[in-house]
C-alpha cells in the first residue's frame, strides 16, 4: 500500500485532527478509498487535490513527494476540474456507484482521472501499488475513449474484469468519460495460468492478486444490462451540470461587464 497515505500521514500533511479527516473522506472532500474498515488516501490524487485547492505538500512530507508523482496534472484534467463542481459530481458519482454496485470514476479522453474512484473494488486498490498496473489502467481508459461505438458496451480490462464508458460533452465537444468497472465476467476467477500471465504483465506478485480475487463485483446479466443502461445516463447528467455551470458563469460575467459601463 506504498502509494496510499494513512490517516495519520494525511493529518500531518493538512495539519488537522483525525475527526476532520474522517469527515472529509465521508463527504468526498478529499480523495479517499476504503480498504476494509480503514480509509486510505491515494498519494497522486491527494497531490493533485492539494494543487487544485492552491495548497502545497509540506516540505519533507512523504505524502505527496514521491518521485513517481512529480509530473504536473495534465491541462485537460485541470480544465475539466474547472468546469466541474467536483464536490457535487463526486457525491453523485458515489451514489450511483453504491446503487449499481460497481466502481465509477470520471477521466479525460487520454485516461487521466478527473475524480477519485467511487466504490473501488479491492483487486483494483491492491494492484494500483504497481506503477505498471497504474499505467496499464490509464491506457485501458484511453482505449475506451477510442472505441468507435457511441453506445456503452463492456470490454475486458487488464485485470480481466469488465468495464464500460459513457461519454461526457463539454459544450459541443466530447472531452471526458464516465467509466464503470470492477465487474467479474462469467468465467471468473481466471485460471492459475491466466493469473500468472496477468501478474507478470503488471509486474505484480501472483500471491497479491490471488489474495484479492474475490474482492470484485459479481452482478448477474440483468444487473449488467442495467449498468450499461445507466452509464451514459449518468454521463449525460454530468454534461448537463457542466452546461448549467457554464451558463451561470457566462451570466455572471455579463452582469460584471454591465456594472463597469
Amino acid at each position: 500500500m506504498g502509494n496510499f497515505l494513512t490517516t495519520r500521514q494525511l493529518q500531518e500533511l493538512l495539519q488537522v485532527d483525525r475527526t476532520t479527516i474522517y469527515r472529509m473522506a465521508d463527504s468526498g472532500r478529499v480523495p479517499a478509498v476504503k480498504v476494509g474498515n480503514q480509509w486510505r488516501f491515494p498519494r497522486a490524487e491527494v497531490d493533485a487535490w492539494l494543487h487544485s485547492h492552491n495548497g502545497q505538500p509540506k516540505n519533507g512530507s512523504q505524502g505527496a513527494s514521491s518521485a513517481n508523482h512529480n509530473s504536473s496534472v495534465p491541462d485537460s484534467v485541470i480544465s475539466l476540474r474547472k468546469v466541474l463542481p467536483l464536490d457535487c459530481v463526486q457525491l453523485i458519482q458515489d451514489t450511483f456507484a453504491d446503487l449499481l454496485g460497481v466502481m465509477i470514476l470520471i477521466t479525460d479522453l487520454s485516461g487521466e482521472p478527473v475524480t477519485r474512484p467511487s466504490h473501488p473494488c479491492g483487486l483494483f486498490v491492491a494492484t494500483e501499488q504497481s506503477p505498471v498496473a497504474r499505467k496499464r489502467c490509464m491506457q485501458l481508459w484511453a482505449d475506451l475513449a477510442r472505441e468507435p461505438s457511441l453506445h456503452p458496451q463492456f470490454i475486458q480490462s487488464h485485470l480481466g474484469l469488465l468495464c464500460a464508458r459513457g461519454l461526457i460533452r463539454v459544450g459541443s465537444e466530447l472531452q471526458a468519460m464516465l467509466v464503470a468497472g470492477g465487474i467479474a465476467p462469467q468465467n471468473w476467477p481466471p485460471t492459475e495460468e491466466q493469473l500468472t500471465q496477468i501478474a507478470a504483465k503488471l509486474d505484480l506478485p501472483v500471491a497479491l492478486m490471488q489474495e484479492h480475487l474475490d474482492e470484485v463485483y459479481f452482478i448477474d446479466a440483468d444487473q449488467q444490462k442495467q449498468v450499461l443502461a445507466y452509464v451514459q445516463r449518468i454521463a449525460d447528467i454530468v454534461s448537463h451540470i457542466i452546461q448549467e455551470r457554464n451558463q451561470f458563469h457566462s451570466t455572471l460575467q455579463h452582469i460584471a461587464e454591465l456594472t463597469r459601463i
